[in-house]
Parts: C-alpha cells; sequence; structure tokens
C-alpha cells in the first residue's frame, strides 16, 4: 500500500516538513515559511495535518527498528496543565539519554505509577537493572509489586537526568502555548522522544568524524522509517 497516496505533494516534502516540527523548536508557521523560500507553497493547516498523520506512523516504524535501550531507567513525572486541569507527565530515559516512555496521565499515585512500569516494561521487554527516582512513595508501590528484583536508587540528585530530560519539551510546549488536550499532547511528545532518540547522538562526547558518521547513519534509518 502507498502511504502517500492521493496526497498531492510527493513523499519527500511531506517528510522533511515533519522532521522540521518534530526535530526543531519550529512552529506550522515557520515551516510554511521555510518551504516557501524553497518554492513549495504549502498551508500550514496541510503540515499540521502531516505532523499529525505521518508524525504516529513514522514514529511506530522508528520504535519498531529500535535497538534497545540500556539496564537503567531514570523515571521522573511533572505537573502538565492542559484546559485548566492539572496532568502529570511521567517521563522515563536510560543511561544514555534515550526516552524509553512518556505517558500523560491525572494522577501520580500508586495506580498511576504501576501503570507506567507496565509500559515501560512492554517496551523494554524485561526488567530493568536499577530504577532511579525521586523519594514520591508511588514509585515504591510500583517497584515492590512490579519489578521487585531491580535496585531502586532515590538518593538525593541521583535522578537529574530525568529531570533535565523534560526540559526540550517544556520549551517545545511554551513554544506551543501549553499543549490543547490530553490527546494531542501524549501524541506530539510520542513522536517528539522518537525523533529525539534517533538524533540523541552525543555531539559533545565524540569527534566531528565519528558524529558525522553517527549522523549519516540517523539520516539513513530516518529514510527507511519515512520511505
Amino acid at each position: 500500500m502507498n502511504t502517500y497516496k492521493r496526497h498531492r505533494f510527493p513523499p519527500d516534502i511531506i517528510s522533511y516538513a515533519v522532521w522540521l516540527y518534530y526535530r526543531f523548536n519550529l512552529s506550522h508557521r515557520d515551516i510554511e515559511d521555510l518551504l516557501a523560500e524553497r518554492g513549495i507553497t504549502v498551508s500550514r493547516e496541510a503540515i499540521r495535518l502531516w505532523c499529525i498523520k505521518f508524525g504516529a506512523l513514522y514514529t511506530r516504524r522508528l520504535k519498531q527498528k529500535h535497538q534497545g535501550y540500556g539496564d537503567t531507567f531514570f523515571i521522573d513525572e511533572v505537573f502538565v496543565k492542559i484546559k485548566g486541569k492539572q496532568h502529570y507527565l511521567w517521563r522515563a530515559v536510560d543511561q544514555d539519554g534515550e526516552v524509553v516512555d512518556v505517558y500523560l496521565q491525572a494522577r501520580r499515585d500508586g495506580a498511576a505509577a504501576k501503570r507506567f512500569f507496565k509500559r515501560l516494561l512492554k517496551s523494554h521487554g524485561k526488567e530493568p537493572r536499577k530504577i532511579v527516582t525521586d523519594k514520591l512513595r508511588s514509585y515504591g508501590v510500583a517497584h515492590r509489586e512490579l519489578i521487585p528484583d531491580s535496585i531502586h536508587d532515590t538518593a538525593q540528585y541521583a535522578n537529574n537526568r530525568a529531570e533535565q530530560s523534560h526540559e526540550a519539551t517544556r520549551v517545545r510546549e511554551r513554544g506551543m502555548r501549553k499543549f490543547k488536550s490530553t490527546r494531542q499532547a501524549q501524541r506530539f511528545l510520542g513522536t517528539h522522544a522518537a525523533v529525539s532518540n534517533l538524533f540523541h547522538l552525543g555531539r559533545h562526547l565524540v569527534r566531528a568524524k565519528h558524529y558525522r558518521d553517527l549522523r549519516k547513519s540517523a539520516f539513513s534509518k530516518w529514510n527507511r522509517a519515512v520511505a
């Protein structure tokens, strides 16, 4: 089946617009202008619909080809206000900084923690060797009932990696003038995480040539996902 059937614009333009939106802090209007500068006239509404439809598709494909996460999960939750109501954005990253999962929930009690841990186990395929959290008691409940054999570290500052990982999506949230609904937020955050993982190359940790090779490999994986 042709993924792009009945779309007026060619696949490389559609995938490029979607990549710009999830890779950089750009609005649909910004991307409209960037494409217009290249002589491509497309409305911001069309770009928005591309990002919704194809962002989810690309995410599924990227996850199917993902080679797996590390054995240590750093887990944290932050407040997110949507339409005046407070929600909690749960996030887990591994020791390499890759986002294992993000999940928006209305609560942060033991039941919510267990739901999130079950998602992590499904994504990872097995119990992590170690989890690192703050001292929220909900984590202790989920740890005891679901992954009691994993090490649970709640030391002060040990969870900085997870706390800092929220910053990128906080920046996007401000640029979008807050999320409009829980469905929209979950959809955006899931795709943003998948794209960020692919291009999370640790540029400051490797030599320039190695970085260029890693970037070339990332673009190759991206091109396969959008084909």
